[in-house]
């Protein structure tokens, strides 16, 4: 079967499941809401960091997208019915991956202008300058994109959306900032983190923004090929 076809089933299957278009809508929501009391709290000396400090907890609900698309395959043996409709597996795993990344990114770009605005608005004149706040929410859209990627391959690799999130959100919540504060230089590698130096106004570790944002791409990618290798050996 084609490619075109396979994807545009894929996208059926994300735009009539509730808990997608409900996770979509929480990457907004969530990124922007606790931007803006970020802002407003404007504790950090970071200007441009304050005004996207909610990709914290928006990546998660990115995370929770990109999980539950490719977990919902393993369960009733929906992945069985899928490959005897879609015979070849990497091809059925580019357009799911592919249907995951291109919601994301719209929703990420929207959610990096929205948070953008709403920062200015608050922060008035310490705020930064467009062209500055432009890169954070070019780093906003990409880091959002790039985690729901990373999710995506893990739960392809654990074959559990269950499993995934157990590892995902305490690592994003707890792990990373225990990991941050024991070594920073660890810490700027791990992929929840490596991004978002493209959300800061300065930066004195080994990674800038792009080189984080590839960093956080090396890890998806890592993922996702491990997902892949699982996919390709494992029964559906």
């Amino acid at each position: 079967m084609p490619f075109a076809p396979v994807l545009h089933a894929e996208w059926i299957k994300i735009r009539t499941l509730p808990s997608l278009l409900g996770a979509l809508a929480a990457i907004l929501l969530v990124t922007t809401v606790f931007s803006a009391v970020g802002a407003a709290g404007d504790a950090d000396p970071d200007p441009l960091y304050s005004v996207f400090f909610g990709v914290n907890l928006g990546q998660i609900a990115a995370i929770a997208f990109g999980t539950t698309a490719v977990a919902a395959e393993f369960r009733g043996g929906a992945l069985r019915l899928t490959l005897s409709a879609v015979p070849g597996r990497r091809r059925w795993f580019a357009a799911k991956v592919t249907a995951i990344a291109l919601p994301v990114l719209a929703a990420g770009f929207l959610t990096g202008l929205v948070t953008l605005l709403v920062g200015k608005a608050v922060l008035g004149t310490s705020g930064p300058s467009w062209t500055e706040g432009l890169r954070g929410a070019a780093g906003c859209c990409l880091q959002l994109t790039l985690m729901a990627l990373f999710a995506a391959g893990l739960a392809a690799l654990l074959r559990s959306g269950v499993a995934t999130l157990s590892v995902l959100i305490p690592f994003v919540l707890i792990v990373s900032f225990v990991v941050g504060d024991l070594s920073a230089g660890v810490a700027d590698f791990l992929p929840d983190r490596a991004g978002q130096v493209a959300l800061h106004s300065a930066w004195d570790g080994a990674l800038g923004p792009w080189s984080g944002l590839a960093v956080t791409a090396l890890w998806a990618t890592a993922a996702l090929l491990a997902g892949a290798w699982r996919l390709d050996r494992g029964d559906a």
